[in-house]
């Protein structure tokens, strides 16, 4: 007997053809005279699959549900009449199966012959030769020739569809199998593909023209990867052909964390196929990990190292060793001139956790002091400060896979289909199989529309008032006793809860008190409060638009105080989960990136955890916190502070007020850039290195739900080093020694001085694919769900959590307020994505706004608008909708020439820094073309980018 049950055995490469079974329960059946086992609701033509008997198939595929069209599937069944498809017959205990009958081999050479018989025999000139299911299943019913001729009706001139920039459909090799249809409903949830007609006319169709770019198609490439026949191909395929191998690595764009294979031509990306064995995205993908890698090879890469004396002065190319040994000379002289607390340093949350690392340990042991700081500071710091303060650890709690045992899920400031695609689906599909939604948003996001699924709440709440909306939630769930007493008592601190719960069931909490401030009817906001607190299992999501307020911090403890008095924390389907941005927001912080934390939040106070890195390090460590990003901005200013090294992150696009920052980058004796790209920052720059993308770097990311992936290297670096090369170099050249040969000698220093590390290492990850840590001795394979049994405090700590209206209030000078977001097709500041195709989809940003305010205005769809708040102003197109509530308006942040920062203030969070992105009191009116600063903006850039593509010295277009 032969049992298959263990996930280990499972081959990611090979297609079982239906899903697995999630039974527990074992039945035992016989295949062609060898008796297995497998777990009750496998299909027949799974259970053989994995005992290595393969059965042919053309609609089958094992991430979708079974169809049964094809029919070559068909099987005999002991005691069963007839042919039965295998794939939607589940096993029975003490079956009897043959796959291999003479009957069988007729009936399947029948069925292919009639398929063939209406699709082109262009085998040798087709791009999906060598890699075709229909090929493939020819070949194995032994098809050798077709009775019919093409002399009849056929679809063998059906004209290509070539208006997706990243992929053809070219219907006259469409067999109607409805793989791609049920691909875009059952994983995408997009529902933008149809089978048109019936019998010999149907035909698949993308939206009401039949025009992929036109539909509602997202470009997900779900479709393309299920397609059996070349009917539906990577345009890159078809350009260059099948690819020959393959490197499994991790995605570099928001923080789902992808895996994906690099399918490769020597050392060429031929295609990124989502990797079946990815357990955050479990093989789907998003128009940006599928199709937008191209940037890696654009024609504006940085790939020399140059200098400069002066940011008025040309650029100089110069060697590696030039360029390092220059920045380590400027780095002394500013030192000496202006002390050690004279220069500091940002990572990158689009960087490895090896090489941010590495950044925040060159600073604190090669600088000599802690003035590491981080781009998760603009985004997600709320989130570290608000979780440790409530649940003792700063970080999500569940795995993304949680969201399919939720019966509730509420959605706060996120917008999980544009921002994290994958996630998104996976949510979609929970809601499509009954789970109730909750959507606390300014606007109504697309999530509002799923298909199939109706009775979801939106809360439109004002920007700026999202404690007032959680603390009238909390109080409708304790004034109408839907608490989970039995949790609070068992798990929570007694005296931190009767502390709250007296403060949140003031009068001043309840839903009819917040309505005037935060706009949503009471009636509405005890709606949700009982549909969430009365569900099995409540989750929560939230993003950018819970943590870029003034009170970002007192949100996220808000937040974690809803889970805490529902018990809706330590097991499957409930939890506390941030939305994290970009690829590496939660490894950058977990590496210590922060002023006042070293790796592994430990406190550069603690004098027991900082001997361990003394030790380690062999250099003695500043004790006191160093500056944050503002703190840096402002001592630059007012000259205490002269240099700076910047590694992957653009300051000067993506952080607020960018008038103010520009100010004190000009400020610096010595700024060292780092880049794939020249970006804003480098403007202001006095070095500029190259930096590497993932494709060209080994190490590993740590994703949203604590999953650290192995990124793997596909290419040699374009610039000749990996960007950990770079800073050990740096560090080595400013005197302090480092010395590795691989990150995975970075990664087991990490293990050794950071406690939730401790069992993680690059052998482990190969065995286990992936980690969620903490992994430690108590938790040797990692922990995907947390505090199941405690919290790291011991008890779980409400906090209190007092609505303060933001400083940032609407006036008669400026009556709308501004909030800021993403969009599907681009990504953070758009360097990697505006140098794709992505720019099909959204070439520019454009300020969106209901049509109230436009009708105020006199403004029409497509108007140049002039947007001017107290921090400055900038030019947008108008788009019109009601997704907007009146007196809101909103944009996104992906063109530099937009100048989204230009306009958004200073403000912060009260614990964090954090920006204020979400609330900014603006006015409009109507202008008759683009700012003048956005015009030369654009010209400029130009003007850069050829300079540097043609290697002339470019010192002088980078005067501005």
């Amino acid at each position: 007997m032969v049992e298959i049950f263990d996930p280990k055995t499972i081959d990611f490469d090979k297609d079982y053809g239906t899903p697995a079974s999630q039974s527990k329960a074992m039945l035992s059946l016989n295949i062609d005279g060898t008796d297995i086992s497998v777990p009750e609701g496998t299909s027949v033509l799974r259970a053989a699959a994995m005992a290595g008997i393969n059965i042919p198939k053309l609609c089958a595929s094992d991430n979708l549900e079974a169809f049964g069209s094809c029919r070559l599937c068909t099987v005999q069944i002991e005691g069963h009449r007839g042919y039965p498809a295998s794939c939607t017959t589940p096993v029975a205990e003490g079956m009897q199966v043959s796959t291999q009958t003479e009957p069988l081999a007729k009936l399947r050479k029948n069925i292919m012959e009639l398929y063939i018989s209406d699709h082109p025999l262009d085998c040798l000139t087709c791009p999906a030769n060598g890699d075709c299911e229909l090929q493939d299943v020819a070949g194995a019913v032994g098809l050798r020739e077709v009775r019919y001729g093409f002399e009849g009706e056929n679809h063998l001139q059906a004209e290509k569809d070539t208006s997706n920039p990243y992929f053809t459909f070219d219907s006259s090799k469409c067999i109607v199998c409805s793989r791609c249809v049920r691909a875009c409903e059952e994983v995408q949830g997009t529902f933008a593909l149809t089978v048109e007609g019936r019998g010999f006319d149907s035909k698949i169709a993308a939206g009401q023209n039949g025009s992929f770019l036109e539909s509602d198609c997202v470009s997900c490439g779900a479709c393309v990867q299920a397609c059996p026949t070349s009917t539906l191909m990577e345009n890159t395929v078809i350009e260059m052909g099948q690819p020959e191998h393959s490197v499994i690595t991790t995605c570099a764009y928001c923080g789902v964390g992808c895996s994906f294979k690099a399918e490769m031509k020597g050392d060429k990306v031929v295609r990124m196929v989502p990797y079946k064995g990815g357990q955050a995205n479990q093989s789907h993908s998003c128009v940006k990990g599928r199709f937008a890698f191209g940037y890696a090879t654009h024609k504006d890469r940085i790939v020399d190292p140059m200098i400069r004396d002066d940011i008025h002065q040309p650029w100089r190319k110069v060697s590696w060793q030039d360029a390092i040994e220059f920045s380590a000379k400027k780095l002394r002289a500013t030192q000496e001139t202006y002390g050690k607390q004279s220069i500091g340093g940002i990572t990158s949350s689009r960087c490895t956790n090896e090489e941010t690392y590495l950044v925040q340990k060159l600073i604190r042991a090669a600088f000599g002091n802690n003035n590491t700081d981080t781009c998760a500071r603009v985004c997600h710091s709320p989130t570290g400060y608000g979780l440790k303060s409530t649940l003792g650890e700063s970080a999500g709690t569940q795995t993304f896979d949680s969201v399919k045992h939720s019966d509730c899920i509420l959605v706060i400031g996120a917008n999980p289909t544009d921002a994290h695609p994958v996630f998104g689906s996976m949510l979609r599909k929970r809601l499509r199989q009954g789970a109730k939604l909750i959507v606390a948003d300014p606007r109504k996001i697309d999530l509002l529309n799923t298909p199939h699924v109706t009775g979801a709440i939106h809360l439109p709440l004002r920007p700026g008032t999202n404690v007032a909306l959680v603390n009238a939630i909390a109080h409708t769930i304790m004034q109408e006793d839907l608490q989970d007493q039995h949790f609070i008592d068992a798990r929570c601190d007694d005296a931190a809860f009767k502390k709250w719960q007296a403060f949140i069931l003031e009068d001043n909490n309840s839903p009819e008190a917040m309505e005037p401030i935060t706009g949503v009817p009471a009636a509405d906001i005890r709606r949700a409060a009982r549909e969430y607190a009365k569900a099995g299992n409540g989750a929560i999501y939230y993003g950018l638009g819970v943590t870029e307020h003034s009170q970002g911090s007192t949100m996220v403890m808000g937040i974690a105080n809803l889970a805490l008095a529902t018990g809706n924390i330590g097991r499957e389907g409930v939890g506390v989960n941030p939305l994290r941005g970009q690829n590496n927001v939660q490894g950058s912080c977990d590496m210590g990136s922060f002023p006042h934390e070293l790796p592994g939040y430990q406190h550069v106070s603690d004098h027991i955890a900082r001997g361990h890195f003394e030790k380690v390090w062999n250099v003695k460590l500043d004790h006191e916190p160093g500056l944050r990003i503002p703190n840096m901005f402002d001592a630059a200013i007012a000259g205490k502070f002269k240099g700076m090294y910047v590694q992957g992150e653009d300051i000067a696009q993506s952080d607020p007020n960018t008038h103010h920052v520009e100010k004190a980058l000009k400020s610096l004796d010595c700024l060292i850039v780092q880049d794939i790209f020249l970006n804003e920052t480098a403007k202001f720059a006095h070095v500029l290195l190259p930096d590497s993308t993932f494709l060209e770097k080994n190490g590993t990311f740590t994703n949203a739900e604590r999953r650290i992936n192995r990124v793997r290297k596909v290419m040699p670096a374009l610039g000749g080093k990996e960007d950990w090369q770079v800073t050990v170099d740096l560090a080595n050249a400013l005197g302090y020694p480092m010395s590795y040969s691989h990150p995975s000698e970075i990664m087991d220093e990490i293990a050794s001085l950071t406690p939730s590390f401790t069992g993680v290492s690059y052998q482990k990850l190969e065995e286990q694919g992936s980690i969620q840590w903490p992994c430690n001795a108590q938790h040797p394979n990692g922990t995907p769900t947390m505090h199941e049994v405690d919290f790291p405090i011991g008890k779980g700590n409400f906090a209190i959590t007092q609505y303060l209206a933001t400083e940032e209030k609407t006036s008669r000078r400026f009556p709308l307020l501004l909030t800021t977001g993403r969009i599907l097709s681009q990504y953070n500041v758009g360097a990697q994505t505006r140098r794709t195709d992505n720019q099909t989809w959204h070439d520019e940003d454009q300020l969106e706004l209901h049509p109230s305010d436009a009708e105020l205005r006199g403004i029409k769809q497509g108007d140049w608008l002039g947007i001017t708040s107290r921090a400055g102003h900038t030019v947008l197109r108008a788009c019109i909708n009601e997704r907007m509530q009146p007196g809101v308006v909103y944009t996104t942040f992906h063109h530099p020439h937009s100048g989204a920062n230009v306009i958004t203030t200073d403000n912060s969070d009260w614990a964090t820094n954090c920006p204020e992105y979400k609330v900014t009191a603006v006015q409009l009116e109507k202008v008759s073309q683009p700012s003048k600063w956005q015009k030369e903006f654009v010209d400029f850039h130009k003007k850069q980018i050829n300079l540097l593509a043609t290697g002339v010295n470019s010192g002088e277009a980078m005067q501005n």
